[in-house]
């Protein structure tokens, strides 16, 4: 039976462990309002731009003058996976949960004879996949120093990504991240960014237009800023998700501290009363042997 000072430092060190995790809740609390609403505000955006994208590239999807963001490099041999998590823990499984989708990925390629390279934004993510996978890891970043990230932060991101695909490292890209759903709920997802995936029903029902300057320039701007947006929407939504998941996983770390604090204080009391009344068994049987 442990001694009565052990669990009184027992029950001081879940305590102590308890004001951390309820610290951190509070925190992630205050944090998640500000990142959601930046979510939420970018979802019209992002998605609105894919739209436009998919009724601009249409009738340009098969035309040789085409962008190479659009057509692609007409091979499907070597693939980049853009894994986006979070650079800190303590939020459950959000950050397993993302790098478990992209280890899917990469597994389904690989079974597909395709090579794949890995873009790691997050250190969380790089942690992780290095351990099975760092011979495929070719550019990491991390924003663990920044406050708040920003569009100039999915930017240089961005411009490194169309760099390699202008060298000719890659055929495709496609950018792995959570999409927030709720405090509960985020939802690994893939999404394909080089090159850029036009919905053909999408393209057949859109309104026709008629553009100044014309389809092959809007798009020639457009579609390596569209990579930039898309990330930069990844970050957002991985931002709102990492605190709705904080938040959680404090949350309940906290109520289970709060009862192994109880079991322990059950336990201390019982000890303590079972010293007592021994001791009081030990004075009584001295005094009668008197």
């Amino acid at each position: 039976m442990p001694s009565l000072k052990s669990l009184r430092n027992r029950i001081a060190s879940v305590k102590a462990t308890r004001k951390i995790t309820k610290a951190q809740q509070m925190v992630a609390a205050s944090k998640f309002r500000r990142a959601l609403d930046a979510a939420l505000a970018a979802r019209p955006y992002a998605e609105k731009m894919g739209r436009v994208i998919a009724s601009l590239a249409g009738g340009m999807k098969d035309n040789p003058d085409a962008s190479p963001l659009l057509r692609g490099t007409g091979k499907d041999d070597v693939h980049l996976l853009i894994v986006a998590t979070a650079d800190r823990g303590l939020c459950g499984a959000f950050n397993t949960n993302i790098v478990r989708l992209a280890k899917q990925q990469i597994e389904e390629l690989q079974a597909r004879g395709k090579k794949v390279l890995l873009y790691t934004v997050g250190r969380k993510g790089r942690e992780q996949l290095r351990r099975q996978y760092g011979a495929l890891i070719v550019e990491s970043t991390d924003f663990a120093g920044i406050k708040r990230v920003g569009f100039a932060n999915a930017q240089a991101v961005g411009s490194r990504v169309l760099t390699m695909f202008a060298e000719g490292k890659f055929d495709v890209a496609t950018v792995v991240y959570s999409r927030f759903r709720s405090v509960i709920s985020q939802v690994p997802t893939a999404q394909q960014l080089i090159p850029a995936p036009v919905e053909e029903k999408a393209a057949d029902d859109a309104v026709v237009y008629d553009y100044e300057p014309d389809e092959k320039e809007i798009l020639a701007d457009l579609l390596p800023r569209n990579v930039s947006v898309q990330i930069f929407h990844a970050l957002l939504e991985n931002g709102a998700g990492e605190f709705g998941a904080k938040m959680t996983a404090m949350d309940g770390a906290t109520r289970n501290a709060g009862e192994v604090i109880d079991k322990l204080t059950l336990v201390y009391n019982r000890t303590r009363q079972a010293q007592i009344t021994k001791e009081l068994i030990e004075i009584i049987s001295g005094a009668e042997a008197l």
